[in-house]
């Protein structure tokens, strides 16, 4: 190896290293600790502003009256809360169960999740949205928590806390997700999230934003309102609850479908356009790094192979990567959490490159 090259595959090894560390163990508490010293209060308020509640389904007659009966029995005032089931072409009995237990229900040809959330914002009035799967469940409390936070004028968007209840088999993704939480407080503090998730959110209508059908609102929404100005914030007191797919397995699945819906958004949503410098930052740090893990791991083993033998340095990380992948090979929990979601990360990006990104979906295995 030429001088040149050796100095080009270091770079590559020390790059994709720091890149990984930041990602996935600096970032975290370096937010936290930001957050402690310069946090951006929300100025809530208990309201009780009119709500219109929308649950975007596709064939989920198993769960859809369990759904409702749970938002009815939300503690927020009836005749300001209206229940929307808009369905995506359902071929079972979700719609005929849906408007027998009382919601407005709008049937959409299938196109997909936001387009029938789309449609749903535009064929009601309530000054709040607020959006929920169908096998998702509220406390009692979760809509009024979410909503006190519209009393701040600066706030468009709110996502609660999703509380994954536990996993009929070796998932281990509530254990990642409890961190995912602890980080996403910190950076609500900060600013704004840079995620949140399709359980349990609600916007302003005057903010909702119409994207790309492939899109979806867990990712595309909050950076799209920073950029108008606005902010996106995590209220940690409002509860939902959701059963995880049933081994890491099944959600590595459901990860590679939910990464390239990411994958466009990030190389095609024009992400970092316009953001102030701080939230800049935080979408580097934990979307763009953190889809990109699995390239960065590809990286850094190939140049910890050929750097084996150039210092004690590259071998110590070598060694880590083969134990890592030995330890996910014979079925230890996390370990194998870990590198299936991020080998999730790679396929998803082939499956984007090399096909695109559907605008449909499915429900998750072992989530109903």
């Amino acid at each position: 190896m030429t001088d040149a090259a050796a100095v080009a595959v270091k770079g590559l090894f020390w790059g994709s290293l720091g890149a990984l560390a930041w990602t996935h163990a600096l970032y975290p508490p370096a937010a936290a600790a930001l957050a402690r010293l310069r946090e951006q209060r929300v100025a809530k308020r208990d309201i009780e502003p009119a709500v219109t509640m929308i649950v975007a389904a596709y064939n989920e007659e198993t769960v859809i009256e369990r759904r409702l009966e749970n938002l009815r029995a939300l503690d927020y005032p009836a005749d300001k809360l209206e229940l929307v089931v808009t369905s995506d072409a359902s071929s079972d009995r979700t719609e005929e169960l849906a408007a027998a237990a009382g919601a407005h229900v709008i049937r959409n040809p299938r196109g997909g999740k936001v387009a029938a959330q789309d449609r749903a914002v535009r064929e009601t009035a309530g000054e709040i949205v607020a959006f929920s799967d169908a096998n998702a469940t509220w406390a009692p409390d979760a809509l009024r928590k979410l909503v006190r936070n519209f009393a701040d004028p600066q706030v468009a968007y709110v996502c609660g806390r999703l509380r994954l209840e536990q996993a009929d088999g070796s998932n281990r993704e509530g254990a990642y997700w409890r961190y995912e939480l602890w980080l996403r407080e910190s950076e609500s503090r900060l600013a704004s999230v840079t995620g949140g998730n399709g359980s349990i959110y609600a916007l302003r209508r005057t903010d909702y934003v119409e994207v790309d059908p492939r899109f979806g609102h867990d990712l595309a929404l909050p950076y799209l309102l920073v950029q108008r100005g606005r902010r996106a914030v995590y209220e940690p007191e409002a509860h939902a609850f959701e059963k995880p797919t049933p081994s890491n397995e099944t959600e590595y699945r459901r990860k590679v479908r939910m990464f390239e819906h990411c994958w466009l958004i990030t190389l095609r949503g024009r992400m970092l356009r316009g953001l102030p410098p701080l939230y800049r930052l935080q979408i580097v740090s934990h979307r763009v790094l953190r889809y990109g893990s699995g390239v960065l791991h590809v990286v850094l083993l190939a140049t910890s192979v050929g750097l084996a033998g150039a210092g004690t340095a590259y071998l110590l990380v070598l060694a880590v990567q083969l134990g890592l992948l030995a330890a996910a090979a014979g079925g230890v929990g996390l370990a194998r959490y870990y590198v299936l979601v991020t080998w999730a990360t790679l396929v998803s990006l082939c499956h984007y490159l090399r096909r695109g990104v559907p605008a449909t979906w499915e429900a998750a295995e072992g989530t109903r």
